[in-house]
This record gives structure tokens, sequence and C-alpha cells, in this order.
């Protein structure tokens, strides 16, 4: 399913225009929309059921170039993660209904 697909899914199932429909999307999930906003400061956005979007922070490292084989520094970094409930995970097992 792709942007358009599920823009198009939320404004059936809710009785909008698919205009309203992704200006909603966008405001949650643009890179500058709810979540991403609420992870730039540092916080997790939990949905009971579906999962969990937070900060990790992964630590600095040493690499390989695959190309000449030269080993390269890899800086520490904070990686946006997504965890899936308990829901989700029983949904996509076919464990709940």
């Amino acid at each position: 399913m792709n942007k358009q697909e599920l823009v198009q899914a939320v404004a059936e199932q809710n009785d909008l225009s698919k205009a309203e429909a992704g200006r909603i999307l966008d405001s949650l999930f643009a890179p500058k929309g709810i979540i991403g906003t609420q992870l730039k400061k540092g916080n997790k956005v939990a949905l009971p059921g579906f999962g969990v979007f937070q900060v990790k922070n992964r630590a600095a490292r040493k690499g390989r170039n695959p190309q000449t084989g030269e080993a390269v520094k890899i800086r520490a970094a904070k990686v946006p993660s997504f965890r899936a409930g308990a829901g989700l995970k029983g949904l996509v097992n076919g464990k709940r209904k």
C-alpha cells in the first residue's frame, strides 16, 4: 500500500475528503509532523495495541569500506525505531482478530 492508497482508505473509513485525510496523515507521519517532532525532542510516542516510536542511540563502531576493505570509523548516531505492540504482532501472526 502506498501513501495515496492509505489516504483513500482513511478517507473512506472516516467519511472524509481525500484532502482532509492527506492532511491528517501528513500531520502525523511527515518528517516534521507530530511523531517526528516528538522524537526530535527525545520523547517516545506510544500507541497502545499498535506500537512505540522512539529514538535509540547507536554507538560508534568500526566498519569496512566494501570496495577497498579499508577500516572506517562510523560515528555514533541517534536513530528512530519502531517496536510493534502485542495487538499488531498478534494480528500479523493470526493470533488475534
